[in-house]
């Protein structure tokens, strides 16, 4: 099986994804739509082969034992991130297409409150939505404007890298898990002893890694981060209920002080075809940090609803601003607000 041509597909069609599973046809996500390449369903046998011929053997391995691989390829001009698993028994690859230059924060509708966020020098960032919502992007904008406007020491913690960055004002070091470390809170404690300014750990998966990120903002540092949550709230909500209930008052602290902002992405249909991300925007003024601090996670979204004069904006108002621009139908709105009310912009 040439499985090239199928990247190479993913490539000339702007896909975003490209799914191979064993007796299914090859697939594309083309602009949120999935749509099959051909009609040729995907032999198991010669699926795994062409895949285990595009690994080394070290990640053969490490792919037997788990049964799960994430890793990065470059194949057919291309750059990718892809994840190997299992599924009844056989062989399936997801790829995601990772752009080659890094998007301007125009081409991905930054606003100024989150360009003044890259201005930042120590606190936390995160930056959360469910897979596809264009976290990782979000975070290599983030990144690659430190790199044009200062000298900053800038170090990435990656499963597996993604955007390449080019050094421009900045030194950047990029460490991908498996090749260059073994875990996120390991490499993030000796990061500490390299003399950082900023540190992006590519993803908060568990106590150890999100004890290690909060120190790491503790300690005069910038780092940016993703969750898989969906609201302001919410976030903080998942992290103070990853630590037993012991510790989460103290972690409520760290969070009040160090938390500087977090941006909560969907991507939505656009009504001309496309798609457009609609973002959550919480900034941690004092209001905000002393709700965190004393536990009122309910209220945070009416505190960012009078915060809006301070750049924020709840998901519901950015869905909302996104219909009456036209951008998106209202079927989109419902579906995504859960309400037919188009009048009330309070949310």
């Amino acid at each position: 099986m040439d499985i090239t041509q199928y990247f190479e597909a993913a490539l000339r069609s702007k896909a975003s994804d490209l799914h191979l599973v064993s007796g299914n046809r090859p697939t594309l996500r083309i602009q949120g739509i999935l749509e099959p390449i051909n009609e040729v369903v995907l032999n198991p046998a010669e699926l795994e082969e062409a895949v285990n011929a595009l690994m080394s053997p070290e990640e053969i391995d490490v792919f037997k034992k788990e049964k799960e691989l994430d890793l990065a390829l470059d194949i057919a001009g291309g750059h990718f991130r892809v994840n190997l698993h299992r599924q009844e028994g056989q062989i399936g690859v997801s790829a995601r297409v990772i752009p080659e230059i890094i998007p301007t924060p125009k081409e991905i509708d930054f606003d100024e409150t989150i360009y003044q966020l890259s201005h930042l020098n120590q606190g936390l960032i995160l930056v959360t939505g469910p897979s596809g919502s264009g976290k990782s992007t979000t975070l290599a904008v983030l990144l690659n404007l430190i790199n044009a406007e200062r000298r900053a020491h800038i170090i990435t913690i990656e499963d597996p890298i993604e955007f390449i960055f080019k050094e421009n004002q900045s030194i950047i070091e990029q460490r991908e898990l498996g090749r260059d470390t073994h875990s996120f809170h390991e490499a993030l404690k000796r990061a500490l002893r390299q003399d950082p300014n900023v540190i992006m750990v590519g993803e908060m998966r568990d106590t150890d890694t999100i004890t290690a990120t909060l120190t790491a903002a503790e300690t005069g540092h910038l780092v940016l981060s993703t969750l898989h949550t969906n609201t302001a709230s919410e976030t903080v909500e998942r992290i103070v209920d990853t630590f037993p209930s012991h510790q989460q008052q103290q972690i409520l602290l760290q969070l009040g002080s160090v938390l500087r902002a977090v941006i909560c992405q969907q991507m939505l249909p656009k009504k001309d075809g496309g798609i457009v991300v609609a973002r959550e925007i919480m900034i941690n003024t004092p209001a905000i940090a002393n709700l965190i601090r004393e536990n009122k996670l309910a209220h945070i979204p009416s505190a960012m609803q009078t915060g809006r004069s301070e750049g924020m904006e709840t998901m519901r108002a950015s869905i909302k601003r996104l219909y009456e621009q036209g951008i998106i139908s209202k079927q989109v709105y419902v579906n995504r607000t859960g309400t037919t009310d188009t009048m009330n912009t309070y949310y």
